[in-house]
Formats: structure tokens, C-alpha cells, sequence
């Protein structure tokens, strides 16, 4: 049964555009789109219809017509339905998370009067049309609730756990202020890895960063032998907080980046980072030492600053050396998440400044959602 339908339905698509071209991609995705819901149905039900089965879950009951835009117009649907009114076609959702997010955070800037002439002008060619205040709001009511549930799903064990932070302009009190973007990524015991939650806050801090530590923990976080980040004052004071004892690995990236602040003379910028990137490429811990404390000497006299920051600052860096071989190149700076954190900024460019946090966590979460389904079905990280 499934398989007569699926060939009508090609046949039916395959007519249109011969008939029309491109401007017949419309009508060809609506007879797709019916046609997948119809089978998917069928698949929930676990009979096609008028079907005798004896593995029959439930029973068909019509179907509701449902008008949807797109970027290649707007497509006439028969949406299934069933008489428990448990069913919704997944292929409804599939894909659109992200957009839709994206939609809403720059419908909220342009309703919210925050926004300018080239914001309207954005919405309307990334999303293919206008939204009102009142479809934001019934919107965002199904979004939200979707990305709450992600990001308060239960976790479980985590021997690495990387955190990072960037910051989003966000209209505050009638100006414009930096919030600050929390994003933890995790690798499990498969060597996996995942996202692990996100938070948005205009909070302290250490405050902040205490806070959505302690929510990791809450649900289920355990198990942590390794945390690499940067050494932002309020993550170290967090850190120590909720993951007393627990190794720290100090971005070795960052590191270099800091040491140029102690430098002298701008001649001796590039030797110095020459020095350090061999010490974090030693061999080995013993060798890394010797390199440093060989770098502190040579320095002590002409750049006694930067000999004294090497000294207390760049052990902190050295931690990844107590790691097995195969996982120290992997865990040795938290560009892993920069990575992550650039995709973020890549998608809330577009929205300039977001009119509340909410708005901001809400494309935040559609993101790091959408990034952390696709790792599930990459390869693995880590070997463990």
C-alpha cells in the first residue's frame, strides 16, 4: 500500500514540473509533504488505512488542512490526524527549528520597536514574510517549551567538560547592554561529545557561571575528571565552587594570547611565542618544565614581568599532560567550543541586538540544539 502511494505520489510530482518548472515546486513539495505524512502516519499507527491488523495502535481519523509558507511559496497541506490526537508529522518540524527561532527573535526586535527599516528587511528575506505580534507569541509558546525540555533534559557522566563564554548585545532599561552567552560542551564516557546546556544572563559573573554550574550538576552531571577553559575570574571562582578538586585545564590558546600583554617590546613578541608554543608541545610534562623554567630564567632580567606571569600563569596549562597520548591534542585548549561559539555569532549576527534575554537564549538554544543533533550521528571524539 505504502509503495503504490509513493509511486503516485512521484508520478504526481514528476507531472507538475515537467508541466510547470520551477514555478511548479510549490505544488510538487505539497504532494511530497502530504504523501510523507500520510506514510508516517500510517507507520505510528502501525496499519495503512482500512487496513486489518493485528499490531493496529489506533485508528485514522481525517485529516486537518493547514496553510504553511516557504521560501518557495505558500503550500496547501492535508495534515493526518488520529482519534487519540497523539499524532504530529515530524516532517512539520524537521529542519525548521532553527529558522523558526531566528524568525522570532528578529520579529521580536521589529515588533518590540527596536529594530530598524534593514531589520524588517532582513525578516523578510530570510524568512520569506512578516510576522505579527500575535504569531510570535503563539509561536514561541511551542518553541520555548521545546528548548526547555533540551535544556533541562537529565545528563549523566562526563570525564571532559569544556566552558566558554561570548556576549550579545541586548536592549536593557532603555540602552544597550552585553549579556553573557554560557555554553558547556561535554565529552562522554563513549567519547562522544554533546552540548551540554546554555544560559543567557545579565547576572554577575561569578554569579551567572555559578548558577548554571550548579544546574549542570542538578541534572545528573557527574563524573567530570577534566575541566578546560579559560581563566575568566568569575569561571575560576565558579569553578572551584561547584567542581572543587576536579583538574582545570587552562586554554593553552589563551595562554599565548595572554602573554603578549606582558611583553616589553614589540620585538620580542613573535620569539616569545615561538618559546612558549614549544613548551606546550614538549613531549612530555617533565620536558614542558624544563622549557619553562629555561623561558623564566632567560627573561627574569630584560622582561621580569612576563617572567614572573610564565612562572604562575603557564603550569596551568600543563595539565593535559597527565591525560592519555591519544586525548592531549583534543583537550588542550577549549577551541573546540570557539568553534561552537563562532557558529553561534555566525546566527545571531543577523539579528544585530536582541530585544530581552529571552530572545537571546531562545536562538541560542535553537542553535546549540540543532549543532549537538548532529554530533549524535558524527563520528566519535574521542577513542576512551
Amino acid at each position: 500500500m505504502t509503495c503504490d502511494n509513493e509511486n503516485t505520489a512521484s508520478t504526481a510530482m514528476a507531472e507538475i514540473l515537467s508541466e510547470q518548472g520551477f514555478d511548479g515546486l510549490a505544488s510538487a513539495l505539497e504532494v511530497l509533504l502530504n504523501e510523507l505524512m500520510l506514510i508516517e502516519r500510517e507507520q505510528y499507527l502501525g496499519a495503512a488505512a482500512y487496513e486489518r491488523s493485528e499490531g493496529r495502535r489506533g485508528h485514522a481519523n481525517g485529516f486537518k488542512p493547514k496553510r504553511m509558507r516557504t521560501r518557495v511559496g505558500e503550500l496547501e497541506l492535508q495534515v493526518p490526524q488520529t482519534r487519540d490526537s497523539q499524532f504530529y508529522p515530524s516532517v512539520l518540524e524537521k529542519g525548521m527549528r532553527c529558522e523558526r527561532a531566528l524568525r522570532l527573535a528578529l520579529a521580536e526586535a521589529y515588533v518590540q520597536g527596536v529594530s530598524t527599516r534593514k531589520m524588517a528587511k532582513v525578516t523578510e528575506e530570510l524568512c520569506g514574510l512578516s510576522l505579527s505580534s500575535t504569531q510570535v507569541s503563539r509561536a514561541a509558546k511551542l518553541l520555548d517549551k521545546e528548548l526547555e525540555n533540551w535544556r533541562s533534559r537529565e545528563l549523566g557522566s562526563y570525564p571532559y567538560l569544556y566552558l566558554d563564554a561570548r556576549y550579545e548585545k541586548v536592549r536593557h532599561g532603555g540602552g544597550v547592554v552585553d549579556c553573557a552567552v554560557l555554553v558547556a560542551m561535554g565529552v562522554d564516557d563513549s567519547g562522544q561529545r554533546d552540548i551540554l546546556g546554555c544560559s543567557v544572563s545579565l547576572s554577575e559573573a561569578e554569579v551567572h557561571w555559578r548558577a548554571f554550574l550548579q544546574s549542570l550538576v542538578q541534572r545528573g552531571l557527574r563524573g567530570v575528571t577534566l575541566i578546560v577553559s579559560d581563566a575568566h575570574e568569575g569561571l575560576r571562582s565558579a569553578r572551584k565552587a561547584v567542581f572543587g578538586g576536579t583538574p582545570w585545564q587552562r586554554c593553552q590558546f589563551h595562554l599565548q594570547q595572554n602573554a603578549q600583554a606582558h611583553v616589553p617590546r614589540q620585538d620580542m613578541k613573535q620569539s616569545t611565542a615561538t618559546e612558549l608554543k614549544a613548551v606546550f608541545n614538549a613531549p612530555n610534562e617533565h620536558e614542558a618544565k624544563r622549557l619553562l623554567n629555561a623561558f623564566v630564567e632567560r627573561h627574569e632580567k630584560a622582561a621580569p614581568k612576563l617572567a614572573k606571569w610564565a612562572e604562575d600563569n603557564i603550569p596551568e596549562g600543563l595539565m593535559v599532560f597527565q591525560l592519555p597520548e591519544a586525548h592531549q591534542r583534543r583537550l588542550r585548549t577549549s577551541n573546540p567550543l570557539e568553534r561552537v561559539n563562532r557558529e553561534l555569532k555566525r546566527r545571531t549576527r543577523v539579528a544585530t541586538l536582541f530585544p530581552n534575554e529571552e530572545s537571546c537564549l531562545r536562538l541560542v538554544s535553537a542553535v546549540a540544539m540543532e549543532i549537538a543533533e548532529e554530533w549524535q550521528t558524527s563520528k566519535k571524539y574521542l577513542t576512551m
